[in-house]
């Protein structure tokens, strides 16, 4: 495990971040140095795009007085804080919202001058490309409306929790159909597996829910 500390926020990074971004990134496929070569620059992409998703989590609740860590696990990662009081309804969206809200700003940022500047090299661009490509794609996922992803979150935060029956059968609803549209159109199994496991998640939620 990788541990270190950026804007005296504690980061953890667990071998399995670095294992699925390999298995995203291509590694059943890096049969060159080429491939292998491309792979680790997914790695390291992925790496600063969801750290840096993280941080837009992680600095809002600082700000609102909370103390947080950050750690990147398996398909992503999480920004967790405590204490300094209760949240208003306004300062948890807010929170929430700042991931994919920086991690937008990010892909943005990188595409703009990847896509206007002539200087860079062939493993620069490939680099900065696949960087925003992950930002936007990375965000966009978060905010689909399944738990526990960012945009589950932000309906869970909306629609309060007297609501909850409702968060959780939309979110099983959205998460199977993505599931079924990322193994037809994609035709990989890693996108459905994921949305698989939310679903089957919101569902012994939602059986667990006695009132």
């Amino acid at each position: 495990m990788i541990q270190f500390s950026l804007f005296n926020i504690p980061v953890r990074v667990q071998p399995w971040f670095w294992i699925t971004l390999a298995l995203i990134g291509g590694a059943f496929r890096a049969n060159s140095k080429e491939a292998l070569f491309s792979m680790l620059l997914f790695m390291l992409a992925g790496f600063i795009s969801i750290l840096v998703h993280e941080l837009g989590h992680a600095l809002t609740a600082k700000y609102f007085g909370k103390r947080v860590e950050i750690v990147l696990q398996a398909f992503g990662g999480y920004a967790a804080y405590s204490g300094g009081g209760s949240l208003s309804k306004l300062q948890s969206l807010a929170i929430t919202a700042a991931g994919p809200a920086i991690q937008i700003l990010l892909g943005g940022a990188v595409m703009i001058p990847t896509e206007s500047f002539d200087g860079l090299s062939e493993q620069g661009e490939k680099f900065f490309t696949i960087l925003y490509m992950i930002s936007f794609l990375w965000a966009i996922l978060n905010l689909l409306p399944v738990l526990p992803l960012d945009g589950g979150r932000l309906m869970e935060t909306i629609l309060g929790p007297h609501r909850i029956r409702l968060t959780l059968k939309i979110s099983i609803i959205v998460a199977i159909v993505v599931a079924i549209l990322g193994l037809k159109f994609t035709g990989s199994i890693l996108l459905p597996m994921f949305m698989g496991l939310m679903a089957y998640e919101s569902y012994k939620a939602l059986k667990g829910i006695s009132w």
